[in-house]
């Protein structure tokens, strides 16, 4: 297991120094401005997402955003907020939230570092496969609900409606 350790300071190493070892790796573009940001854009099963990763060492926090590739119209962010709050109780790690900025919904989470001895390359993915899943997840209660027709807690009912068998 690869691990950022605490440097000769007694500061906690730049989680992002991993994460860009990692995309390099697998080839994935990725922009990274600083020391503090380093963005990377991927695709999934419903559309694409930008992961949006922050170190802040004198904070002592590493936060990361998924935002979709998906605009809530201005008319519509009122059930759009209503169905973030429902899909927020089935949360466990991170929130979901509405971006003003972009107008897309976001998957944001903050971890705490303060006294941590460092990231592995296994925690940092299993980051980012969490967050991809949650959005990947409720990524249709937004079709549901934009143009479906649906209201807030049919959109989240029907996005969370498990299949049994086979078609």
């Amino acid at each position: 297991m690869t691990s950022l350790q605490v440097d000769h300071s007694g500061q906690l190493a730049n989680p992002l120094d991993i994460l860009e070892a990692m995309f390099q790796a697998n080839e994935w573009p990725f922009e990274r401005s600083d020391d503090e940001e380093l963005i990377v854009e991927t695709t999934g099963g419903w559309c694409d997402y930008r992961m949006l990763f922050v170190w802040r060492e004198d904070m002592h926090a590493f936060y990361y955003t998924c935002t979709f590739d998906l605009k809530i119209p201005g008319d519509r962010r009122k059930g759009v907020v209503e169905l973030l709050a429902l899909i927020n109780e089935k949360m466990w790690m991170g929130h979901f939230d509405l971006c003003s900025e972009s107008g897309s919904p976001t998957y944001r989470h903050t971890i705490p570092t303060r006294g941590m001895g460092g990231f592995s390359v296994e925690q940092l993915e299993d980051l980012m496969d969490i967050a991809l899943a949650e959005c990947e997840r409720f990524y249709p209660a937004f079709q549901f609900l934009l143009w479906g027709g649906y209201k807030p807690e049919e959109a989240v009912q029907a996005a969370l409606l498990d299949c049994q068998g086979e078609a």
